[in-house]
């Protein structure tokens, strides 16, 4: 099986990343920092390529395509990449929505567009955006976070656009918005704030789901939250 997954430096994708590499998958992590899996059971497999960039760069773009190119065919494509600015709504400047929508919404719709073709190739395939609860119409929503949660609200209506374009392949789209986990995006929200997931916990559902439930749903914005945040 082969998987690809941004955002992997730290948090959910390093966790996820782990995971993946340690049941035998074969993965592609995009991230802009180098990830330290130095408690890797297999660390030097080479059923892992790291490419290190922004994905909205023509070179990683370059470097994506070349080893889709050498697999053929890919099963899993996990957006899981994210920015979050927490600052009042007067406040927030050009660059900082952009920013938000470039990493949020952008990133993914770009490396959607080059991965789509290899997804088609693999027999049932799973492409996942990881967005946010804040994202979903009718949650509860928080000041400071407009920037964030609209862009994730545009990642899951694209999830569903997707759905509908492509319903005629194997390829499965869904968006897990998931509620608080205690990373370092958390703590820049809601500073002192205790969540009830930790990274490694929420890796191993996400990586359930896709293994056990995703093939049977298409389209889907799926909460996955337990509180408030």
């Amino acid at each position: 099986m082969k998987a690809i997954i941004t955002g992997c430096s730290k948090g959910i994708g390093k966790e996820i990343l782990r995971k993946l590499l340690n049941d035998g998958y074969e993965v592609m992590s995009i991230s802009r920092s180098e990830t330290n899996l130095d408690d890797l059971t297999n660390k030097d497999s080479t059923n892992w390529k790291e490419i290190i960039g922004n994905i909205l760069d023509e070179d990683v773009h370059y470097k994506i395509i070349n080893v889709l190119n050498e697999w053929k065919s890919l099963d899993i494509l996990i957006n899981n990449a994210g920015f979050l600015i927490s600052k009042p709504f007067e406040e927030l400047n050009y660059t900082e929505v952009k920013n938000s929508f470039d990493v949020n919404y952008y990133a993914p719709f770009k490396l959607s567009q080059i991965c789509i073709p290899y997804l088609k190739n693999a027999e049932k395939a799973s492409l996942i955006n990881i967005g946010s609860i804040g994202g979903v119409q009718g949650s509860v929503k928080f000041p400071g976070l407009s920037a964030y949660s609209s862009s994730k609200g545009a990642l899951a209506i694209l999830t569903e656009c997707l759905a509908e374009e492509y319903k005629d392949t194997s390829i499965h789209f869904n968006c897990l918005a998931l509620g608080a986990v205690q990373t370092e995006m958390l703590e820049k929200a809601f500073p002192g704030y205790q969540a009830p997931f930790s990274p490694k916990q929420m890796a191993y559902y996400i990586i359930n789901f896709i293994e056990n439930s995703s093939e049977m749903m298409n389209g889907k914005i799926i909460s996955v939250s337990a509180s408030t945040p």
